[in-house]
């Protein structure tokens, strides 16, 4: 699969903060102690450190951080399972869009999260494999993520969604917090990280070569999701829910690239300090 460029810019990461804060262009620059002219050069993409840096502290982001990924510098290291994982990334609109497959290699059981805009991909993958679809789980219902599910849903493998977002399949089951589901060795449990949407749920793999969190949109290399409505609850969630995990997870973003939380808490503005 060719480098997955990083879903959000230096810009995104400013943009998504001052929604999510509501405040105006006039406030943030007046927080920061820069100029309007120089806040809107900035935002437009210009790379003044001192400003990047006045905006990052009145932002409570990571300074650093943020510099990084306005100069470019930094782009996270991906993880490698030799067996029973498989990303997919497949054009949406404007925009690209990750779904996921494991499974157990004894029992050739195997789970899938999201669909993207194509589940070919992931339906050659199991016919490969010579696996069976058992589970499909929704990381949240917006049509980036779902768009392919009838197909996929078609192998008769059960849909699951969280009780805060469920489906509107029919036949879509719903689940609370701390369900717990098995694939062989696998271990699945599911988390509730909402904000970017009402029910924006993690899914947290135990028995691979790696921990792995299936995170939807709540986290993305170097940046997150946005929510102008809930973005404190989904910071909140963000940090006590996954960067709580073990430091070597594997965090499998929505869209963007892979990435760990040793990488994000080092990295990610709104987590690096």
């Amino acid at each position: 699969m060719p480098r997955i460029p990083l879903e959000d810019n230096f810009t995104d990461v400013i943009n998504k903060t001052q929604r999510g804060l509501q405040l105006s262009d006039a406030d943030l620059a007046a927080r920061a102690g820069v100029t309007a002219a120089e806040l809107q050069a900035v935002k437009g993409g210009e790379v003044r450190d001192h400003v990047i840096r006045a905006a990052a502290q009145a932002l409570a982001l990571g300074s650093n951080a943020l510099m990084a990924l306005a100069r470019r510098e930094w782009y996270p290291e991906q993880p490698v399972f030799p067996r029973g994982f498989a990303m997919f990334n497949t054009p949406f609109e404007d925009m690209t869009v990750n779904s996921y497959l494991v499974w157990d290699a004894k029992t050739r059981q195997a789970a899938a999260f999201d669909t993207g805009a194509s589940a070919q991909s992931m339906l050659d993958t199991l016919a490969a494999e010579k696996l069976t679809l058992r589970y499909i789980f929704l990381t949240h219902t917006h049509p980036d993520h779902i768009a392919d599910l009838d197909r996929l849903a078609a192998t008769g493998a059960e849909v699951w969604a969280s009780e805060l977002e469920p489906s509107d399949r029919p036949g879509a089951q719903a689940f609370q917090e701390n369900a717990h589901f098995h694939l062989g060795e696998l271990a699945i449990k599911t988390l509730f990280t909402w904000g970017h949407s009402p029910g924006m749920t993690t899914y947290f793999v135990t028995g691979l070569s790696w921990p792995l969190a299936v995170v939807g949109d709540s986290i993305f290399a170097s940046s997150m999701g946005g929510s102008p409505t809930h973005f404190t609850t989904q910071l909140r969630h963000n940090r006590q829910k996954i960067l709580k995990l073990p430091l070597d997870t594997v965090l499998a973003c929505g869209h963007g690239p892979l990435t760990t939380i040793k990488q994000e808490k080092a990295h990610n503005p709104f987590f690096a300090r």
